[in-house]
C-alpha cells in the first residue's frame, strides 16, 4: 500500500487495470469474474459502451456548473427518477451517505415543524447508512461508530424485523418523528425481513405523523429484481435514498421525497457543490436507459433465483452453513464461523466476493452477467466455501 495514502483500507494485494462487463484484469495481466461490482456499484459491470459514450459526450460539451443555475440533466434526471418511484422531488449529493444526511435533516425539519424540539430518529440495530457523523450513528454497529465520540444525538434503536419494538417506541417516545431502515440490509449480512414489516412500518408511521425513510443505497436500481426494493411490498416512503448502482461507478447519491417531506428543504437549507452536476446527471440517466432497454431489473430477479436455487443445492445441507439468503442479485452464504481468509482464497480463484458482518459470504454481481458466468460464481463460491469448512 502506498506510503502516501492514509491507512483507511486494507486492500487486498492486486491492482486493476481494466474491466470489461463481468472481467476485470491486474496489473499482471491475470483475469477475475466480479461477484461484487464495486460493491453493489457497477450494476452495468465495468465500461459499459452506453455509459462510457455518454460520459465522454458529456465530457467534451459540459462538466460542471454551480447549482445556483438551472442543470438541465439534472431536471431531466429529478423528474425520471421521481417518476419511477412515484415521489415528487429529489436532491442530488455526492454519495450515499450524503443522501442519507439529507434525509436526516428532512426528520429533523418535520419534526420541527411539528414543534418538537428534540426530533428523533427510529433506527435499526445492524443497519448501515454512512460514516459520517450523523450516519455513523445511525448505523446499527459499534465497530463503527468506535473512536468517534460523542455520537450525534437523535437517534433511538430497535432490532430489525420487529414491528413490536417499534410499536413500544411510538408508544413511548413522543420525539419520535421518522423511521430510517434498509429493506434489505446489506453491510449487515443480506438480512431479508419479513412480508409484512415494511407495510407494518408504514402503518406505523402513518398512524404517528412520522416519515417512513428507506436507505435504498444498496438495494436501489434493480438490484433486488425490482427497481427499488420498497416495490415488493404494497408501500412507499416518504422519503426514499439512492447511490451506488445509480452512477455505475460515478459518485452520485440522490435523496427522494414526496408530499410534505418533499417541501422541507428551501433555498439554503441544505446543498451540494457537485451534486447532480451535468456530468454525474447524464451518467445516471443513461444507467436507467439501459436498465430499461436491456430488461436488466427482470433478469437480475431470474438471475438472483438460479444462483439462489444454485447455492441452496451446493451448499444447502452442507454442516457450518446456517443459512443462503437471496433478494434478487444480493445473496449470502452464513456460517457458523469467521471466514474473512476466504477473500484472499477467492483472489486466488479468480473470484471477488465480499464478507460482511464477520462471517456472510455476501455476492452482489453485475445485472448484465451471462447464465453462464451466474454459474460459475455459484460453482466457484461453493467450492470455496467447502473447502474453508473442510
Amino acid at each position: 500500500m502506498s506510503e502516501h495514502l492514509m491507512r483507511n483500507y486494507a486492500p487486498l494485494p492486486v491492482t486493476f487495470v481494466r474491466g470489461e462487463g463481468a472481467w476485470l484484469w491486474d496489473s499482471e495481466g491475470r483475469k477475475y469474474l466480479d461477484a461484487l461490482a464495486g460493491v453493489a456499484v457497477c450494476g452495468l459491470g465495468h465500461a459499459h459502451p452506453a455509459v462510457a459514450e455518454a460520459v465522454c459526450e458529456q465530457a467534451r460539451t459540459l462538466v460542471h456548473v454551480s447549482n445556483w443555475y438551472h442543470i438541465a440533466e439534472q431536471e431531466a434526471l429529478a423528474a425520471r427518477l421521481t417518476a419511477l418511484a412515484g415521489m415528487d422531488r429529489a436532491f442530488f449529493g455526492n454519495s450515499g451517505a450524503e443522501a442519507n444526511e439529507a434525509a436526516i435533516k428532512l426528520a429533523r425539519l418535520h419534526g420541527r415543524a411539528r414543534n418538537i424540539e428534540r426530533p428523533a430518529i427510529v433506527v435499526m440495530e445492524g443497519s448501515f447508512h454512512g460514516r459520517t457523523l450523523a450516519t455513523l450513528t445511525a448505523t446499527g454497529n459499534r465497530k463503527v461508530q468506535a473512536g468517534f465520540e460523542p455520537l450525534v444525538q437523535g437517534f433511538v434503536r430497535a432490532p430489525y424485523n420487529d414491528l413490536e419494538a417499534v410499536r413500544t417506541i411510538a408508544a413511548n417516545n413522543p420525539d419520535v418523528v421518522a423511521v430510517l431502515v434498509e429493506p434489505v440490509t446489506g453491510e449487515g449480512g443480506v438480512q431479508i425481513p419479513d412480508d409484512d414489516y415494511l407495510p407494518g412500518l408504514r402503518e406505523i408511521c402513518d398512524a404517528n405523523d412520522w416519515l417512513l425513510m428507506l436507505d435504498e443505497i444498496q438495494t436501489g436500481i434493480g438490484r433486488t429484481g425490482r427497481l427499488f426494493a420498497f416495490q415488493h411490498s404494497d408501500i412507499v416512503p416518504d422519503v426514499m435514498t439512492l447511490a451506488k448502482g445509480l452512477g455505475n461507478g460515478v459518485p452520485i447519491g440522490a435523496c427522494l421525497a414526496r408530499g410534505p417531506a418533499a417541501e422541507l428543504f428551501q433555498p439554503g437549507a441544505h446543498g451540494s457543490t457537485y451534486g447532480g452536476n451535468p456530468l454525474v446527471s447524464r451518467a445516471a440517466l443513461t444507467v436507467l436507459e439501459v436498465l430499461e432497454e436491456e430488461n436488466l431489473v427482470a433478469r437480475a430477479a431470474g438471475l438472483g433465483q438460479r444462483m439462489f436455487e444454485g447455492l441452496k443445492s451446493e451448499l444447502g445441507e452442507l454442516e457450518g452453513v446456517r443459512e443462503i439468503r437471496g433478494c434478487g442479485l444480493m445473496l449470502a452464504v452464513e456460517l457458523d464461523r469467521p471466514c474473512t481468509d476466504i477473500l484472499q482464497q477467492a483472489l486466488e480463484a479468480g473470484l471477488l466476493l465480499n464478507v460482511t458482518a464477520g462471517n456472510v459470504v455476501r455476492l452482489l454481481p453485475p445485472l448484465i452477467i451471462s447464465d453462464e458466468e451466474a454459474d460459475q460464481i455459484v460453482a466457484i463460491t461453493s467450492r470455496l466455501v467447502r473447502d474453508f469448512l473442510a
